[in-house]
Parts: C-alpha cells; sequence; structure tokens
C-alpha cells in the first residue's frame, strides 16, 4: 500500500510532510507505515485517498476502474500454467493424492491445485519485483 503513496507522491509532485500536515495526519504515523511496522486505519487511509482524489480501494490495492494493470506478460502465465501442471503431475505420479491417509476426493483436488497456482504466481511475482533492474521498473 505505502508504493501506491508514493507514486501519488511523485505524480502530484508533493512531500509526505506536507500531506500530513494538510490532512492532519501526523509523521509519525507515516513513517511507521512506510516502515511497515503498522498500517493506517480506515480514517487515515480516506483522508489520503480524498487528499489525492482516488478510492481507498486504489490506495489499498492500485486497481483503478476495476482494473490493474498486469504485472504478469503472456510468457510468465505460460510458464506458471506449466509449472503447475508439472508439479500436479509430479505429486499424482507417487502413489495419487493422498491426505491424512485417505485418498483425495476431486473437490480436494481442486482445491490443491488452486492453491499450487496461487503460490506459483505469488512466487514469480515477487521473484519479477526482486530481480527486475529499477531502470525497467515503470
Amino acid at each position: 500500500m505505502y508504493s501506491i503513496f508514493e507514486q501519488l507522491l511523485l505524480k502530484y509532485g508533493v512531500s509526505a510532510y506536507k500531506v500530513a500536515k494538510d490532512t492532519g495526519i501526523t509523521q509519525a504515523s507515516l513513517s511507521k507505515w512506510k516502515a511497515g511496522r503498522t498500517n493506517p486505519s480506515s480514517e487515515t487511509l480516506q483522508k489520503i485517498a480524498n487528499y489525492f482524489g482516488v478510492t481507498v480501494d486504489y490506495l489499498m490495492t492500485g486497481i483503478e476502474n476495476g482494473k490493474k494493470k498486469s504485472e504478469l506478460t503472456p510468457k510468465d502465465e505460460r510458464d506458471i500454467s506449466k509449472k503447475l501442471i508439472d508439479t500436479l503431475n509430479q505429486l499424482e505420479s507417487q502413489d495419487g493424492l493422498m491426505f491424512d491417509g485417505e485418498a483425495m476426493d476431486e473437490e480436494t483436488k481442486e482445491l490443491l491445485k488452486i492453491s499450487l497456482e496461487s503460490a506459483i504466481r505469488t512466487a514469480k511475482i515477487k521473484a519479477k519485483k526482486k530481480f527486475t533492474p529499477k531502470k525497467y521498473l515503470k
């Protein structure tokens, strides 16, 4: 969330100090938020959103008008699908999928598939953020 706040600061050419002064939010609150020690209250988020003329949802998620710019390319999506299929095939090749000593039913297998896909997708996004040189980030 704080990264979205920083983007808004850059976009509007204001400092965190000015936002704090204009909204009545303490600088200590913004510093704790930046350091990840606390999350702002809903009232604080609303003040910041009003200040920049955005929604609280946008401030929290970066989603504007119901759409978020995808962080993954089509190649990344193909890689995720391939990794998911490979992982599921490896799991099933080992005497079937078992949970607590019993074979998994189809519903549980589907939930496992969804969880694995989410984990692979999250790992891909984090790796892209960590290993992409800053000059290529927008």
